[in-house]
């Protein structure tokens, strides 16, 4: 096969380009299960025959929760997609009032989740879900519905010539999925992506991913989510084996088994990252602790291109050799790039870990748009540290009067499902409407600079930007979240999750007395006072009007269960400052 033109055909080309042993790597008590692209298509074309006999019918939808990524996943998306229904992903983590307008907004016919615990609550609200048949499990769970009889029902091949009819009448522009957004202000809005949508994506994305096939891919983010479920279709579609981490908990382990040549990550996961390094940099002893700092403080002056000069480019070669090269084994020691998406990374990040050969090409896309809009890549100069780099080939960027980024090409969505207002509201004249505040330089580089909803303006009449306020304080060690209010206040305050394990840690070591509960470490006055520096350090960059003169902490930490964060880690800015009603109105005299 020579032309891909539905998400289903990516396997068929895989297997006629470059059949691999390992198409995908899922372990399971200890051990890597691989299954080649032959048993890949195989069980597709199983699955697609068992669902037939389940009496699914074109645009029929199946949705499928799964609490990790796993080979069965990949195997079911494509056999839903071959007879024309679609797959309906949805994050495993939300609560169960949107779990329930999910699965009746969509009218699912069938659930597929991962594990027990998904399937009892999914169960518990089956009785409020009217077009629900039957939920079925990937793992063993006593009492339910095993995928396996799916399966089953498609091991008899004599209805393929079905699955071949369903396959031939489906065009590249129908309806292949529809994921469900986070929802930070509203109901969650269902996307809906065509084949081409995310097909055209993949095309358009080639000159960016420079990774040779037969090459190592490394997938933990949520395949629910349309950033690393694209990026698996592309490593299918390049010839990559996929492995499939364990847990968040278990990635560092999975990174030193599995080698891999890509990873994607978000750029919380770097922090994370960076901050395990810190600790133990800080914990080194006479010369290996000042060759450690030496080196961190030269990763972040790094530019790309050699542009600090040969002297500069000389102290990194020594540095790499001894301090960077421990980070490079750290994540297997075969690294040729990491994506970063969903949110904006800190450019001192990106130039510290690219400093240590773990070069990070930052990316900026939505859901609407499947989801890639631009992309950094090395070679050809198309990398500027700070940017989300140039828009891919074959869309069109455009930057209204505003200042909200516009786009307009075959990735655009179809709209949104059951709501064609808010999808008119959105696209005017082929153009998406993204929400986002940002600029072209002068080199064709997209810089975001904030959310349109989410800047404030102040009583004075001064606009602030919360979000870029936010990146600079979460650069701090001690803050691990905050949230800049002030909208039609005199100024702009902070509500402040402080990192309370590195802040016992800095108590520790400077002998600050804090109490055992977060509720008393968020009293102390050296905690408030040592805050405080870091606050004034960002506010030395900031104009008077922006800097953040309040701030207070909260006792609890800010987590997708309880409902501070979506499932893609952003602010529900609502939610927080409900939660933290008295926090601001104490800010504020109210």
């Amino acid at each position: 096969m020579n032309t891909v033109n539905r998400l289903f055909d990516i396997p068929y080309y895989q297997q006629s380009k470059h059949p691999l042993e390992v198409a995908f790597a899922t372990k399971y008590n200890g051990e890597w299960a691989k299954t080649s692209t032959a048993e890949y298509i195989q069980k597709v074309n199983t699955v697609s025959r068992g669902l037939l006999r389940l009496g699914i019918e074109k645009n029929d939808k199946i949705a499928v929760i799964s609490s990790t990524n796993r080979t069965e996943w990949h195997v079911l998306d494509i056999g839903i997609l071959q007879v024309g229904a679609q797959n309906v992903p949805i994050y495993p983590t939300i609560n169960l009032e949107d779990f329930e307008y999910i699965l009746n907004h969509s009218e699912c016919k069938y659930c597929v989740v991962s594990d027990k615990e998904l399937w009892e609550k999914i169960s518990s609200i089956q009785d409020k879900l009217p077009h629900l048949k039957t939920i079925f499990t990937f793992n063993d769970v006593p009492y339910a519905h095993h995928w396996q009889e799916i399966l089953d029902l498609g091991a008899d091949e004599s209805n393929q010539s079905e699955v071949e009819a369903r396959k031939d009448s489906i065009q590249k522009d129908d309806l292949a999925t529809i994921i469900y957004t986070s929802g930070t202000t509203s109901r969650p809005k269902g996307v809906m992506l065509s084949h081409w949508n995310i097909i055209s994506n993949i095309l358009n994305c080639q000159d960016r991913l420079p990774i040779a096939e037969g090459s190592t891919a490394l997938s933990f983010l949520p395949v629910c989510h349309v950033f690393e479920r694209m990026l698996t279709y592309l490593y299918q579609y390049d010839c990559l084996s996929i492995y499939f981490a364990e847990s968040l908990d278990k990635i560092s382990d999975n990174l030193r088994e599995v080698k891999p040549h890509i990873i994607t990550v978000v750029p919380r996961l770097i922090e994370k990252i960076y901050d395990k390094i810190f600790a133990k940099g800080a914990e080194l002893k006479g010369i290996k602790r000042k060759l450690f700092f030496w080196a961190l403080n030269l990763g972040f002056k790094y530019e790309p291109y050699g542009a600090n000069g040969a002297w500069y480019q000389f102290k990194l070669k020594i540095a790499r050799k001894l301090i960077f090269s421990k980070w490079r084994e750290a994540l297997g020691g075969r690294i040729q790039m990491i994506v970063s998406g969903s949110a904006a990374l800190s450019p001192r990040l990106a130039k510290v870990f690219s400093a240590a050969g773990l070069k990070i090409m930052e990316g900026y896309g939505l859901t609407e748009t499947a989801p890639v809009i631009a992309v950094n890549r090395e070679s050809g100069r198309f990398w500027k540290i700070g940017t989300v780099g140039k828009p891919i080939v074959n869309i069109e960027v455009k930057i209204a009067e505003d200042g909200e980024i516009l786009v307009k090409g075959e990735n655009v969505m179809l709209g949104y499902y059951k709501d064609p207002e808010q999808t008119d509201q959105n696209i005017t004249d082929g153009f998406f409407h993204t929400g986002d505040i940002g600029e072209l330089d002068a080199d064709g580089f997209l810089k975001i600079t904030d959310r349109k909803k989410e800047i404030f303006k102040t009583s004075g009449g001064k606009y602030v930007s919360p979000q870029l306020i936010e990146n600079q304080l979460k650069l701090s060690r001690f803050i691990e979240n905050v949230m800049v209010v002030g909208e039609g206040e005199k100024m702009p305050a902070a509500i402040i999750q402080l990192n309370f394990p590195f802040v016992k840690e800095w108590a520790r070591r400077h002998k600050v007395k804090l109490g055992k509960t977060n509720e008393e470490i968020i009293q102390n006055q050296a905690v408030h006072d040592r805050i405080a520096k870091e606050v004034e350090k960002v506010n030395n960059h900031l104009g008077k009007w922006e800097q953040v003169k309040l701030f207070d902490f909260t006792p609890d930490e800010w987590t997708i269960d309880g409902g501070h964060l979506t499932p893609t880690l952003k602010l529900k800015r609502r939610v927080i400052k409900e939660k933290y009603i008295d926090i601001y109105n104490k800010f504020y005299n109210k």
